[in-house]
C-alpha cells in the first residue's frame, strides 16, 4: 500500500511536470533569462500558473500568484528554478511567495546564478515556508542548459549542427548544397536557432552560401518578431570579409554582426558569455570550423541531420578532422534519434 510520503512524491512530480510545461511556453522568448514555469496548488487543485515570457517582464511566480489571488494562502507553489532573491529589472520572486503566504514551495533545482545560489531557498525557509528541492531536476534543467552552464562555468553550451548525406558529405565539390536535407529537417533547425543566443559560422560559408542565419519559422507557437535575434559571429581569421561592401553578403549588412579574427575559440566563447550574455551557441559552418570545435572539445551537443542520399567521394566532408589512429577517434553517445521527413536526426553527446 502506498505510503503518505510516496503519494506526496507522486503528486509533487505530477505538478512539477505541469510547471515544466508552463516553462516551455517561454523557451524561445526569455533570452538571456532562463525559461521558468510555476504552478500553484491548493488542496490538489491548480489555482494559478504562469511562465516567464521575456527579460524585463514579470517572472513565472508573479503571473501564477496573480492568477491565484487569495487562494495562494496556504498553497503549494511548484517552480522549475529557484525563485530569485535579488532585485534586478523585477522584484524578488521569493519575497512575492512570502508575501502571498504560501505554505510550501517545491523547486526542481537551485539557481547557480551567484546572485541567487541558494539565497532564494534561505529566504523562504526563514519565513517559515516548507521548501523541497530536487523534483524532476534533470527534466527541468534540459530547458536551460546554456544558462545553467554559463552560471556554473562562465562558458556557453555549444551545439554543432551538421546536415549530411549517408556518406558523410555536406556539399558537392563546387559548394552546391541546397538542399541535401528535407524541409522538415530545415524547419527543425529553426528551433535550434530560436533557442540560441548566438550563431557561429565561417567566412567560407558566408562567401559560398550567403546565408541569413535568422529565425523565420511560422511554426514555433510565437511570432518570429517576438524571438530575440541571435547574434551572428563570423570566424574570419584571414579577414576575407574585412573589406567587403555591406551589400556583398546578407550577414554583412547587419551592423551587430561580430567578426572574429583569431584562432582562439575558447576566448570567443568566454566573451560571448561575459560581454553579450549569449549562453546557448549554435555552430552552423563548414568542415573546417566544425573540425576545430570538435578537435578542441568545445562541443557539448552534436546534432546531425542525415539525408538518404549519396554524394560521392569528391563531395565536401562533414568535418575536417584527421586522426592517425583509432585511439584518437571522437566517440559520441546517442541521446536521441528521430525521423524528420525523409531524414534521420541524431542528437549526440561527446564521450
Amino acid at each position: 500500500m502506498p505510503t503518505k510520503n510516496h503519494a506526496q512524491d507522486m503528486q509533487d512530480r505530477y505538478f512539477m511536470m505541469l510547471a515544466i510545461e508552463q516553462a516551455k511556453r517561454g523557451l524561445y522568448t526569455t533570452r538571456p533569462n532562463p525559461a521558468v514555469g510555476c504552478v500553484i496548488v491548493q488542496k490538489e487543485e491548480i489555482v494559478g500558473q504562469g511562465f516567464h515570457p521575456k527579460a524585463g517582464e514579470p517572472h513565472a511566480e508573479v503571473f501564477a500568484l496573480k492568477e491565484a489571488g487569495a487562494r495562494a494562502v496556504g498553497a503549494t507553489a511548484y517552480v522549475t528554478l529557484e525563485p530569485c532573491s535579488h532585485t534586478g529589472r523585477t522584484p524578488p520572486c521569493a519575497l512575492a511567495l512570502v508575501a502571498a503566504s504560501v505554505k510550501r514551495v517545491v523547486i526542481a533545482g537551485l539557481d547557480p546564478n551567484p546572485q541567487v545560489a541558494g539565497r532564494g531557498v534561505k529566504l523562504l525557509e526563514q519565513a517559515g515556508i516548507d521548501v523541497k528541492v530536487g523534483v524532476l531536476t534533470e527534466q527541468a534543467e534540459t530547458l536551460n542548459r546554456g544558462f545553467l552552464k554559463a552560471m556554473r562555468t562562465q562558458m556557453p553550451y555549444v551545439r554543432l549542427k551538421i546536415a549530411t548525406s549517408l556518406d558523410g558529405r555536406t556539399a558537392m565539390a563546387s559548394g552546391e548544397s541546397k538542399w541535401i536535407t528535407s524541409a522538415a529537417a530545415r524547419e527543425d533547425v529553426q528551433k535550434l536557432r530560436a533557442i540560441s543566443g548566438a550563431i557561429i559560422t565561417g567566412s567560407e560559408t558566408v562567401i559560398m552560401d550567403d546565408p541569413k542565419l535568422n529565425v523565420r519559422s511560422t511554426q514555433l507557437g510565437v511570432s518570429a518578431d517576438e524571438i530575440p535575434r541571435p547574434k551572428v559571429i563570423v570566424l574570419d581569421r584571414r579577414q576575407r570579409l574585412a573589406h567587403s561592401l555591406q551589400s556583398d553578403y546578407q550577414l554583412c549588412r547587419h551592423t551587430d554582426t561580430v567578426y572574429w579574427h583569431t584562432d582562439n575559440l575558447t576566448g570567443l566563447l568566454a566573451e560571448l558569455v561575459s560581454k553579450y550574455q549569449c549562453y546557448d551557441i549554435l555552430v552552423e559552418a563548414g568542415a573546417s570550423v566544425a573540425g576545430s570545435f570538435l578537435s578542441q572539445q568545445l562541443v557539448d551537443e552534436l546534432i546531425v541531420y542525415q539525408a538518404p542520399c549519396l554524394l560521392g567521394d569528391q563531395a565536401r566532408p562533414m568535418v575536417n578532422f584527421n586522426p592517425i589512429s583509432l585511439a584518437q577517434q571522437l566517440r559520441f553517445d546517442i541521446q536521441n534519434h528521430e525521423q524528420l521527413g525523409s531524414d534521420l536526426k541524431l542528437t549526440l553527446l561527446p564521450l
